[in-house]
């Protein structure tokens, strides 16, 4: 048996931080779709919209 400790990391130092935002009804059933037919997590979803949306606005 090995007695190595178990190491891990607490919550929040993997550069992820927990928000509260709201969303209208009809964008959360698309993306819980959009998680469903996908297998991302609806947190991994948002993370790549918000990241390509971040990357790809433009302001006028």
């Amino acid at each position: 048996m090995n007695n190595e400790p178990l190491k891990i990391k607490r919550k929040g130092e993997d550069g992820s931080r927990v928000i509260t935002v709201r969303i209208k009804e009809d964008i959360l059933e698309s993306l819980d779709k959009l998680a469903a037919e996908t297998n991302y997590s609806r947190n991994e979803l948002i993370n790549v919209i918000l990241r390509h949306g971040v990357a790809n606005i433009e302001i006028e």
